[in-house]
């Protein structure tokens, strides 16, 4: 959520933003201009009636005048018609500011959609075959771990059974990845999977996102299935001040994540590409804003290092303004490269959301002076399971139809090959 004295004082720039990330809604900021500056005289108002109602209790206390009374009666009928007033015009101003999308960072490409991405770097080199590579899912021991069938039949399209070897693999990769990223000094948790609407609209994804995500017990409990784990991680400290004296607060945590895929219908239907479900750790950062580009950067290096370990070419976008998203500042993203489909697909997202969710969680922290300031907060995908799954299943099959389990992944899956 932006500054509403930043909007005030930078509406063009606002409006500017709204039309980098292909939105349609500029108009938006002079409504939001327009209740503020109603609301400010409204607060004034009341406040002045307030201190007239404050005043006559000290004086009727002294001395039970008549006239006083009256004009208490007075001041309390005509504040019990300005709160509600008021609340209304507060409610109505939040609303209108969850519509607006963070303020991209200068280093961020202009750009209408993904075609405006920008590839900053590419590690490792493509893998050579003397076969034609196949996709994951045609590769022979591997298309009979994963059973779509049964998935369909017990929970609908874009769901599937992972068995034997491969199920064995995704244990293998999350617990490399657990113990990965823990030496990287984040804390490892293990965080609900079903959250309230304040944590989805705090972390952005409401209302931006609300298709993706599914209700639970709509007319009960009223709780949504999480998409990844950065929504209860950033949530955490939610209404809190936090300590940073000795450093940001670093987590990771491990989710099953779900996701509607509305809008992807027909796409990317074989195999286990793109699911409702899936698992995933995702690494989380509350910090002092003068440090968060620094930690940004730190960031990515983390997920390169990862990819680099398991031995997969990858190429680093910098994401444009029309493919972030509503909370990000800067997003990068590592695409990986997947042979049996011959292009790069997208494995992690690093994203700098400075102070936006801070300001709907209501985060902040001490500041060397004493000061309470909102913190900036980063996320970072440390490995979602089955994109790298499938990566690791095409640049390491053979010709044979085995497949080869990367070095630092056999002590946890106790073979060397699959098949």
């Amino acid at each position: 959520m932006l500054d509403i004295k930043f909007i005030r004082e930078n509406p063009k720039i606002v409006k500017e933003e709204i039309k980098k990330r292909n939105m349609k809604n500029d108009e938006i900021v002079d409504v939001i201009i327009a209740s503020d500056e109603k609301k400010r005289k409204l607060q004034q108002e009341i406040e002045e009636l307030r201190k007239q109602q404050n005043d006559a209790n000290q004086a009727i206390a002294k001395d039970k005048d008549g006239n006083l009374l009256e004009k208490m009666k007075d001041i309390k009928s005509k504040l019990s018609k300005l709160d509600p007033k008021l609340k209304m015009l507060e409610d109505e101003i939040k609303k209108n500011l969850f519509l607006l999308p963070n303020i991209a960072h200068e280093s961020v490409p202009v750009g209408p959609d993904e075609s405006g991405n920008v590839v900053l770097k590419k590690w490792g080199e493509k893998p050579k075959f003397d076969f034609e590579p196949k996709e994951h899912f045609k590769i022979e021991s591997v298309k009979n771990l994963i059973d779509t069938e049964r998935g369909a039949k017990v929970s609908g399209a874009r769901f599937w059974y992972l068995k034997g070897d491969l199920a064995r693999l995704e244990f293998a990769l999350m617990q490399y990845a657990f113990n990965f990223y823990s030496d990287k000094e984040f804390e490892p948790m293990i965080v609900p999977m079903l959250v309230r609407e304040p944590a989805m609209y705090g972390t952005g994804f409401f209302p931006a996102e609300k298709n993706e995500i599914y209700t639970v017990n709509a007319d009960g409990d009223n709780l949504y299935l999480v998409g990844t784990a950065e929504v209860p991680l950033a949530a955490y400290h939610m209404n809190e001040i936090l300590n940073l004296e000795n450093g940001p607060k670093k987590y990771m945590g491990y989710s099953s994540c779900f996701r509607r895929e509305a809008g992807t219908y027909g796409k990317d239907t074989k195999g286990i590409l793109r699911g409702h479900q899936f698992n995933k750790i995702e690494m989380f950062i509350f910090c002092d804003p003068e440090e968060s580009w620094s930690l940004h950067e730190d960031l990515l290096k983390c997920s390169e290092e990862f990819l680099q370990s398991l031995g997969l070419h990858y190429q680093v976008l910098n994401m444009c303004t029309g493919d972030i998203g509503t909370p990000n500042a800067k997003k990068y993203d590592i695409e990986t490269w997947m042979p049996g489909q011959n292009k790069y697909r997208e494995t992690h997202s690093c994203s700098n959301d400075t102070d936006f969710q801070a300001r709907r969680l209501n985060c902040k922290f001490t500041d060397k002076d004493g000061k309470k300031k909102f913190v900036h907060t980063l996320n970072n995908t440390g490995c979602a399971d089955l994109r790298v799954l499938i990566a690791i299943l095409e640049n390491y099959q053979q010709k044979n139809d085995t497949v080869i389990v990367p070095e630092v992944l056999r002590k946890w899956i106790g073979k060397d090959v699959i098949g």
